[in-house]
Formats: structure tokens, C-alpha cells, sequence
């Protein structure tokens, strides 16, 4: 006989309890609780024994990847596509999820066929969006399909190289009791996808709608089921965009792919520094050069601070591309290091792009950005500022120095403000720029800034 297994899942985090709740403890978020109905079989059936083979045994190698042909694609997958591997991409809507990927199927290096499946839109608007793109070869398959158990057959029956499936919170199978989008369908129909990727060998793109919180959508089993996850990242108004990787059973996580979105589809951005810095003030006080370290790539980043007296009794300090919170901290170290008086000031901190900064890196850039600003003096123009700042001032240690160096001597930088611990690593560069060591707040502002 088979029993009914009932429990309750948070649709915005995947918490599970045996009882509905008003508030999810896990994220905090109210009536997210939506009813899920398993059926487990009591009957015990023979269990079959467990294939075990050593390292030797296991036939491995390089050649089962497959180029995307978009070479920053394979930069973020990791030297390409691997073969059976499943890769999750999400993104916030009209970011270009969908535009990518059949970009994928124009480009990607395979004679085999390529299976390109939307639940959301018709054939006919598959075939507008295929158009404007330039997409033309004919082992490309389009279909509008919504039913799991088709897809799923369609990709056994086939064996493509490639498969997309566009997204999981459309698609459904009729053997699962609940709507799409619902946490269960989500669940059931990616395990059912994962499981026809991996009998057919078919590298399969699913494409996931992301929450207002930026994350994908439906329970977080559903990224531990993929090899891959991808986050596709951009300002709404800005055409920079970029392609993310926050898991990657097949390569490192902290690649990017740097693309510009136009008429005719994303093109790649070959030298993202210089696009980045396109159309910079260098005649305003509050704008810093940051070389940020991006995995194997060094960003140029612009970092910009607007420091101006509160007609508030609270001063307002906010951040954009930037953690808030440590602005807040950063500037509590300049008022007890520096003597700079900024409880009465409102702060607007920014990072020009679109891009989003996490490392501690940024620090002394920020520091230096907001001193240019509450002083009205411009920092030096072909100058670059590194290093991570402690709560008593000192400025520390970052990794990576050599890269971000030398991709400033590349951009035509003269001068370089780093921490004093980091300049006997960088030595090689004295001859191209001037590296000038520092040890503190005061002295980095003091060094950064003109006359």
C-alpha cells in the first residue's frame, strides 16, 4: 500500500515543517507556506547492488567539453561546456537570459542537433527573437512545449549536444499534483530534466525566474540538483551585463562574462576596463580608479562619493554597488583617524557600470573617494588606490596585487597607492609606475589627493 506524506514548503527559501506557519523562520517572510502531497511505496522491492570502480577504472578527460563559441561563456563554465553537466541561469526579467542562450545555439562548436524548448513563448515568437539575432543553422530545433514528460522524451529520444529548456516555474508534469511554479512542481520536474540530461548525455541550459530578492525562485534544492549555477546581472538602465558563477562543479566560481547588450543580441566586451571608464570626470573631486580582481581578470572600476552637508537631523548614507553597511563602518574610521567631521554630511556612494564590488579591496578606494568629495579636491588622475582598512586605520594586505598592477600599467596608470606590506611583491613594476606604500588613512588621503 502507499501512504500520503503531507508537509508544508516555504515557496521563498525551501523550508520544510510538518505544519503550516504564518512565518517562515527561515527567511523571515509571511504566508510563503504552501501544502505539498508525497506518495512513498511501502513495498519493498529486491535492491540492486552498487557498480564500484577505482580512479583508474573511470575514463575522464578535457575532450568532453564542448565551446560555447562565445568565448566569455567558456570563461565563466570553465575552458566550456561539459558534457551531461546541467546548468541553471537566472536573471531579472528582459535581462537577456533567453537572448544568450539561443545565442548559444548559434555559436556553440557541435554538429550534433540542438533543442531549444520555451514554455513561455509561442514558435512564432521563437522564431522573431531567433531572427534578430542572426540565428540560421539547421540543426538548431525550436519548440514551445510546457509538459515535463514530453521535454524529457524528446531529449532521450534525440541525444542533442545541447538542450534549453526555458524556464522551470512553467513547465509541469500531470503526474505531480500541483500547479506550475509551485514548489513541488519545480522540484520533481528539474530532478525529472537532470535525470533525462544525464541517460542522454545532453548538456541542458534551464533557464529560473529570480524572487524581488534576486534569488532563483522555488526551493534551494533546486540549485544543489544542477552542476552549475549562472546569474545574469545588469542595471535596468544600463546595456552592461554581466554573466556570474556561483556554482560550478566544473570550474572556478569566481569567473565573469562581460557583455553589452544592442539590437541584434549581446555582444562580448573584449576589454571591459576601458568600457567601464568610458565617459569618466577626471575634473570632479569624489571619483577613484579601483582595479578590481574579478578570478583570472582585473577590472577597472570607477568609484564615486557625494559628500554634501544633511538638512536632516539623521545624515543619509547610501550605497549603490557597495555594501552599505560597511560604508558606514569605513566612514566611523575616517572620523576617528582622520578628524574629518561627517556625522552632519550625507554620503551617496557609487560604482559606476552597474558593477557590484565585494571585496575588501575596495576599502582605501572608498576612503579616498569620500575625503575628494569632503574636501573639494580631485584625486590624482592617473592614479590607482588599493588596500583593505581595519577599525584602527591600518591598511592591510590584499591579494592579487601583481595582476591589479599590472593591469593598471596596461590602462596607462602612473601612479599606484597600496598597502606598504603589499609593495615588495610588486617591485618588478617600479620602473613602469610609481608604487607608493602606506600604512594608514591619514597618509593614503594624504598621498591620493592634489594639492
Amino acid at each position: 500500500m502507499a501512504k500520503n506524506s503531507n508537509y508544508f514548503v516555504c515557496t521563498s527559501c525551501g523550508y520544510e515543517t510538518v505544519k503550516w506557519m504564518g512565518k517562515c523562520p527561515s527567511c523571515q517572510e509571511w504566508n510563503t507556506f504552501e501544502e505539498v502531497s508525497e506518495v512513498k511505496s511501502s513495498k519493498t522491492d529486491k535492491v540492486r547492488e552498487i557498480e564500484l570502480d577505482t580512479v583508474f577504472d573511470i575514463d575522464y578527460n578535457e575532450s568532453s567539453r564542448i565551446s560555447s563559441g562565445i568565448e566569455e561563456m567558456d570563461r565563466v563554465l570553465g575552458s566550456g561546456i561539459v558534457s551531461g553537466s546541467v546548468i541553471l541561469v537566472g536573471g531579472d526579467p528582459g535581462i537577456g537570459k533567453s537572448t544568450i542562450l539561443l545565442q548559444l545555439c548559434q555559436h556553440v562548436q557541435t554538429d550534433k542537433d540542438i533543442l531549444y524548448i520555451s514554455a513561455e513563448e509561442s514558435i512564432s515568437q521563437l522564431g522573431l527573437r531567433a531572427k534578430r539575432i542572426g540565428l540560421k543553422r539547421s540543426n538548431v530545433k525550436l519548440a514551445s512545449e510546457t509538459d515535463t514528460d514530453v521535454i524529457c522524451k524528446a531529449i532521450i529520444d534525440t541525444k542533442p549536444a545541447v538542450a534549453v529548456v526555458d524556464s522551470i516555474q512553467t513547465v509541469y508534469s500531470d503526474r505531480i499534483p500541483s500547479i506550475a511554479g509551485s514548489v513541488n512542481q519545480i522540484k520533481n520536474s528539474a530532478l525529472m530534466l537532470v535525470n533525462a540530461a544525464k541517460r542522454s548525455g545532453t548538456s541542458l541550459f534551464i533557464v529560473g525566474h529570480v524572487t524581488k530578492e534576486g534569488n532563483i525562485a522555488g526551493p534551494k534544492l533546486l540549485e544543489h540538483m544542477v552542476d552549475t549555477v549562472l546569474y545574469f546581472e545588469g542595471e535596468s538602465g544600463s546595456s552592461f551585463r554581466i554573466l556570474r558563477s556561483v556554482k560550478n562543479r566544473f570550474g572556478s566560481t569566481n569567473e565573469i562574462g562581460v557583455f553589452e547588450m544592442s539590437n541584434t543580441g549581446l555582444t562580448q566586451v573584449t576589454n571591459p576596463s576601458a568600457f567601464m571608464l568610458e565617459g569618466r570626470n577626471m575634473n570632479a573631486p569624489g571619483t577613484v580608479v579601483l582595479p578590481l580582481l574579478e578570478g583570472s581578470r582585473t577590472l577597472m572600476v570607477e568609484i564615486q562619493a557625494l559628500v554634501c552637508p544633511t538638512n536632516f537631523s539623521m545624515p543619509r548614507r547610501m550605497a549603490s554597488g557597495i555594501d552599505q553597511y560597511r560604508i558606514n563602518m569605513l566612514m566611523a574610521v575616517m572620523e576617528k583617524n582622520t578628524g574629518m567631521r561627517l556625522y552632519n554630511y550625507d554620503a551617496y556612494i557609487n560604482v559606476a557600470g552597474g558593477i557590484k564590488v565585494n571585496e575588501t579591496a575596495s576599502d582605501l578606494a572608498v576612503i579616498v573617494a569620500i575625503a575628494s568629495s569632503y574636501k573639494g579636491k580631485k584625486a590624482y588622475e592617473q592614479c590607482v588606490v588599493i588596500g583593505e582598512v581595519g577599525l584602527t586605520g591600518e591598511i592591510r594586505s590584499v591579494n592579487g596585487m601583481d595582476k591589479r598592477i599590472n593591469e593598471a600599467v596596461k590602462m596607462g596608470y602612473t601612479k599606484a597607492i597600496i598597502p606598504k606590506v603589499n609593495v615588495k611583491a610588486v617591485s618588478q613594476f617600479k620602473d613602469k609606475i610609481e608604487i607608493i606604500g602606506v600604512e594608514n588613512v591619514a597618509k593614503a588621503i594624504e598621498a591620493s589627493l592634489q594639492k
